[in-house]
């Protein structure tokens, strides 16, 4: 009976989901019909997919749903102009939205991401099957005999690994789960304090792959001259607010001067209730999940350091091209691990493709991901957010209102570098045009951007962080908002101080 009763409350979500759906498609297509003419630009429209899109992730909790659905919403108001052609709305739409899907495919930078988080799943397995990162777990824990070092070096070891955020994650979150799970550590605070030495940290050093990138887009918006735009990224660090902040809170939440509170101490409750350390749903996205924990045969660290050494200091020869620093390792680690008899050809091969489906499910998030944030540049959604927050400004007050509007809006799109490239060319010259201090408002833009790889549900960086360390994705990002919002709002009032200082 009780079956019975299940399989029938099951159908009855199932079909009001559905009627859910059904009406939001038929409540986008009425309010996108009443836009005057067939080019009008969407205007407070454009806030609807972002708006639907965090309603339906806070009432089902199932992120990849709420991704597809929300990029149809946009899908829907791009394919409006058709209909005054005689064009199928649905038929274009959809159209639409294969085009939009065919286009990320194809961009270079999901190839990349599929190709760099890919073959980090690959490294990682193979460390993890060489015994690397056991040898290290079995040293560490002779250090870290309590929770709070156990977590410390875990935020230390985050702050060495600072040349890419991506790197950073997956080596500390995969090395540091076996010694906090000892401690009985919840996941969720694993992974914030993975999460805040990742991109954080990488905004505020010039040696990592962000910087590079910063440097490159300050160079062609033309306010760093050519060739000079580490220079001008490195004027920019002492303002980047939020990246200071984020780092320099875990500390401080890890011995109690900053409490636990929230979502996260939820967490802290059902671990010391005896419930498990992850959340339900961790599973899914966890890159060691059904794997059993047989202990390799002499294991060693030198085969975990040294993978690690050979792909930073590739990266940085490379041009801080980590694709490159990637396929560089791969060779090394083959002939290492041949060499020294720890497993076969067949075994290596092996493992590397279990490591690289591992990262499917994380992938397949940022794909998606990607796919949302093209619908909204298409309905141009950060351009309206900018220009309605900017309307009635002062210099002053410029890097406030940049900083909120654009982290509300990574918060929504999560693209970070993304929105570098949209929203750079928009603040820059109009900071110019005020007479506003430039550098404070391109810092007010870097820190919004780390604040939405931060906090974003859906973000790579959150996505990446969940799957090394094993915790759902939303209960990392629910858990971990309160402490970034902390950090935004220290934020906020540095960057309102700093705009009246510099003014």
């Amino acid at each position: 009976m009780l079956k019975i009763f299940s399989q029938e409350k099951a159908d009855f979500n199932g079909k009001r989901t559905l009627l859910v759906i059904g009406a939001v498609m038929l409540a986008t297509v009425f309010l996108t019909s009443m836009l005057p003419s067939d080019n009008a630009e969407p205007g407070i429209f454009s806030l609807v997919p972002a708006i639907f899109l965090i309603i339906y992730i806070f009432a089902t909790q199932r992120i990849l749903e709420a991704l597809i659905l929300s990029s149809l919403i946009g899908f829907i108001m791009v394919s409006r102009p058709a209909v005054q052609s005689g064009e199928s709305w649905i038929a274009n739409t959809f159209s639409n939205f294969s085009d939009g899907l065919l286009n990320v495919m194809m961009s270079e930078d999901i190839a990349w991401l599929i190709i760099v988080c890919g073959l980090m799943g690959s490294i990682i397995s193979l460390i993890e099957k060489a015994g690397g990162s056991y040898a290290f777990g079995e040293w560490i824990a002779a250090k870290a005999k309590t929770r709070k070092s156990s977590l410390m070096c875990t935020w230390f070891l985050g702050v060495v690994v600072f040349i890419d955020d991506y790197l950073n994650s997956l080596t500390v979150g995969s090395c540091m789960t076996t010694l906090t799970d000892k401690h009985k550590v919840p996941r969720e605070f694993l992974s914030y304090v993975v999460d805040s030495t990742a991109a954080p940290l990488c905004v505020v050093i010039p040696i990592s792959t962000w910087a590079v990138f910063c440097s490159r887009i300050l160079e062609s918006n033309g306010w760093a001259p050519q060739g000079e735009g580490m220079l001008y990224f490195i004027k920019t660090i002492p303002y980047n607010f939020y990246g200071w902040i984020a780092a320099l809170m875990v500390p401080l939440v890890i011995f109690g001067i900053i409490p636990v509170f929230g979502p996260m101490k939820q967490a802290f409750h059902r671990v010391a209730q005896g419930g498990p350390l992850a959340p339900a749903g961790s599973e899914k996205i966890d890159i060691r999940a059904g794997k059993n924990n047989v202990v390799p045969t002499n294991p060693k660290m030198f085969n975990l350091f040294v993978p690690i050494a050979v792909l930073i200091i590739s990266t940085v020869i490379m041009n801080f091209d980590m694709q490159m620093g990637v396929l560089v390792t791969l060779v090394y680690m083959f002939i290492s691990y041949m060499w020294q008899g720890v497993m076969t050809a067949e075994e290596f091969w092996d493992v590397s493709l279990e490591g690289l489906k591992n990262m499917m499910m994380p992938i397949l998030l940022m794909i998606l991901a990607f796919l949302f944030a093209e619908v909204n540049e298409q309905i141009h959604f950060t351009y309206f957010v900018i220009t309605s927050a900017t309307k009635v400004i002062t210099p002053a007050l410029l890097p406030l209102i940049v900083f909120i509007a654009l982290a509300i809006t990574e918060f929504i799109t999560g693209t970070n570098w993304g929105m570098y490239i949209i929203a750079l060319p928009i603040v820059i010259p109009l900071a110019q045009n005020l007479g506003a201090d430039v550098t404070l408002a391109v810092s007010a833009v870097l820190s919004a951007g780390v604040f939405g790889s931060h906090i974003c549900f859906y973000s790579d960086a959150t996505v990446i962080t969940s799957s090394a360390t094993g915790c759902n994705n939303f209960d990392h990002a629910f858990t971990q908002a309160p402490y970034g919002l902390l950090a935004a709002a220290i934020s906020a009032i540095f960057f309102l101080i700093s705009g009246f200082v510099a003014n």
